[in-house]
């Protein structure tokens, strides 16, 4: 449900609605169409069957993620994000574990990117980019960039991204006042500089995984954080690795 009062332009939303009904990507909740009568606006999508992530990693349904199953959601998120950036040109701009939910195979598909700008291909392009929906000035996914510029670019995706990554590998929340910094990424840091990096890693796990997997997605997770120029491409052929070093272990 979507707040009329919120949206930047009617018109221009309808126009990008009708845009992305015709989106079809595995890694990509399908948006089938809208609701615009009266009070209400509404964006209505398929049907995904096990939920949000982030219900998945509070034990809602007292089960525990593998460390396999973590990589194949990530690597879902990861080629939606691919998909969006290089052939729609288009930024999510709220990528968080509720936006990332899980079909019956427990395959990533990415929600609530269908109120994306498109943004320019050209850097001397001077493109509005401005999002729909305003975003809270203390939303800990979104990098503080935006909120000097009020410019979102495919860096601040790639930042939500890693800290969503550093949920998976630590299941720490992303703020956490009791905590020596509140925000996940420096408290991350901190923790690293003070010794071995493993025991950071969800204890739930028992311990179940290949260290070096799990040290590679740490290294991919915080250098998407701290805002490094990469792009998805590389970022799904890194955690793809990841996932090959933990499948070998397995077997």
């Amino acid at each position: 449900m979507l707040n009329r009062a919120s949206v930047y332009d009617i018109q221009q939303f309808t126009k990008e609605v009708h845009d992305f009904v015709k989106v079809r990507h595995k890694n990509l909740v399908r948006l089938i169409g809208y609701c615009d009568e009266g009070e209400h606006l509404a964006l209505i999508y398929e049907f995904v069957g096990n939920g949000n992530l982030q219900d998945h990693l509070s034990g809602m349904f007292g089960t525990v993620l593998s460390w396999e199953s973590r990589l194949k959601i990530i690597i879902g998120v990861a080629k939606g994000l691919k998909y969006l950036h290089r052939k729609l040109q288009v930024l999510h701009r709220y990528i968080k574990p509720t936006n990332i939910l899980l079909d019956g195979n427990f395959e990533a598909k990415l929600a609530d990117f269908g109120m994306s700008r498109s943004f320019p291909t050209d850097p001397n392009t001077q493109a509005s980019n401005k999002i729909y929906v305003m975003i809270p000035r203390r939303e800990p996914y979104v990098h503080s960039e935006y909120f000097t510029s009020n410019r979102l670019t495919q860096t601040s995706d790639n930042y939500a991204f890693g800290i969503v990554l550093l949920e998976m590998i630590t299941n720490q929340p992303v703020v956490d006042v009791k905590r020596e910094s509140p925000h996940i990424a420096t408290w991350f840091d901190l923790e690293l500089a003070k010794g071995d990096a493993l025991r950071l890693v969800d204890p739930r796990l028992n311990g179940d995984f290949e260290p070096n997997s799990v040290r590679k997605a740490m290294e991919i997770a915080r250098g998407c954080a701290a805002g490094i120029e990469t792009n998805m491409s590389q970022v799904v052929k890194e955690l793809k690795e990841c996932l090959a070093l933990e499948k070998a272990r397995t077997r």
